[in-house]
């Protein structure tokens, strides 16, 4: 039998009340069947009625009659009964192709990927600083910082090699602002298309401007619209212990960095490291943005990140050293992670005081400078004003400054970066 786009469903179903329930929604044809989306709430009564109900701590699928194809097909007892919609992104493959990297953009991201492994396995001398904001909520703010930071780069390069913190994604202790994709107009509308597409242009900006990036991946699909213009990654401390993490950190193909755990255990990176070395198959979604089975070969470029813990900082020399030798007992020798760590000034090595994270950065200058080994790297988190504010929509807020962690202003990020260089060139007389 030859099936086309005009042939009826009743002629391929058998099951009659399915069939049924298919055209109560409209879909007749294979045709229907293939270009049909589930509902969306965009009329402004209904979309009223469910926020009214929301705000009144009731459930809008119980309080209002919002119609849903749950409803339609008769399973509403029983399926997404926690769940108010879908609302259908574009795959990965539509926002690649409208927005492509330039021939440009990839030579920095393939050229500066090979730059950190080379820093990370100790065949370049540089000090790999990754540097920027907490987190990016004003692309333009993020692209004004990005061009101070490239003009820097040049500079230090024979000392530093410096990649631009641009993270979209935070992850929150309970509840709070989700970052730039979740919720890019920071008023809680979640409007993660918009978002997503905000990302891809911000990180487009920044190879524009001849910086390669860094980011923490949260979310295990969002890499597949972003990860292509991304040179360095990071798994947060929350996630370190995650299997769905160490899978993810599996197929990326650039080196990813685990941070501690919260609670300061170094065992826990030190397993994501191995596990994420090694060949994987688990579920995902393809290019197409469709369910899939995805294998991969294991990333050896991955790597610990001291960042403190709930008990205090951990970027003193006894404890990178206690934690390189933690992390030589189990990781191979020819391994990046065998090699030397990451230290985090920020989070719980400062407290999140952007004055406390100077004296972290000034501490480990001054130790690089007299050759202390076991450091490849370090993260500091900066941007244009100094310090943090409450979050709010974009008009409200000062520009330039952070919205979650306190970050130093760029004023001292340029000393800091001075400094931090100074000490390489120290080292190398060593």
């Amino acid at each position: 039998m030859s099936i086309t786009m005009g042939t009826t469903l009743a002629s391929l179903v058998t099951n009659k009340r399915r069939v049924s329930a298919l055209k109560s929604l409209g879909i007749v044809t294979v045709g229907d069947a293939l270009t049909y989306y589930p509902f969306r709430v965009t009329e402004p009564v209904p979309l009223r009625a469910i926020r009214e109900a929301m705000d009144e701590g009731k459930n809008p699928l119980v309080a209002t009659d919002v119609p849903r194809w749950e409803d339609q097909v008769g399973i509403s007892r029983i399926v997404n009964r926690r769940v108010l919609e879908f609302e259908v992104l574009p795959t990965p493959a539509q926002v690649l192709g409208d927005l492509p990297l330039s021939d440009q953009a990839q030579e920095i991201v393939a050229y500066s990927r090979d730059e950190i492994r080379a820093c990370l396995y100790g065949q370049d001398d540089r000090l790999l600083v990754i540097v920027g904001p907490c987190s990016v909520h004003d692309p333009a703010a993020a692209l004004d910082y990005a061009r101070r930071l490239a003009a820097l780069k040049d500079e230090l390069g024979g000392e530093l090699l410096i990649v631009m913190r641009v993270y979209f994604e935070k992850p929150r202790t309970t509840v709070g602002w989700k970052g730039l994709i979740n919720d890019p107009d920071i008023d809680g509308s979640c409007n993660i298309k918009k978002g997503l597409l905000l990302a891809r242009r911000t990180l487009l900006g920044v190879l524009d401007a001849g910086l390669a990036t860094a980011t923490e991946f949260l979310e295990p699909t969002s890499p597949q619209y972003i990860s292509d213009a991304v040179s360095w990654g990071a798994i947060g401390a929350r996630n370190t212990e995650s299997q769905v993490h160490r899978q993810l950190a599996s197929g990326m193909s650039m080196p990813i960095g685990f941070k501690n755990a919260t609670d300061g255990s170094i065992k826990a990176p030190t397993d994501s490291c191995f596990a994420s070395a090694q060949q994987h198959t688990f579920f995902g979604i393809d290019h197409m943005g469709r369910a899939a089975v995805v294998k991969t070969l294991g990333n050896p470029d991955c790597h610990v990140v001291l960042r403190g813990s709930s008990s205090g900082p951990n970027y003193d020399a006894e404890s990178v050293a206690n934690a390189m030798k933690l992390i030589r007992e189990e990781m191979p020798v020819e391994s990046a992670a065998a090699h030397g760590l990451i230290v985090d000034c920020s989070h719980g090595n400062s407290g999140k005081d952007e004055h406390r994270q100077v004296e972290v950065v000034r501490n480990i200058a001054s130790r690089i400078a007299e050759g202390e080994e076991g450091i490849t790297g370090i993260m500091m988190e900066s941007f244009i004003e100094g310090g943090s504010q409450k979050p709010a929509p974009l008009a409200e807020l000062t520009y330039g400054q952070s919205i979650t962690d306190k970050c130093l202003s760029w004023q001292i990020t340029e000393a800091l970066l001075r400094e931090l260089a100074q000490a390489v060139g120290k080292r190398r007389w060593k």
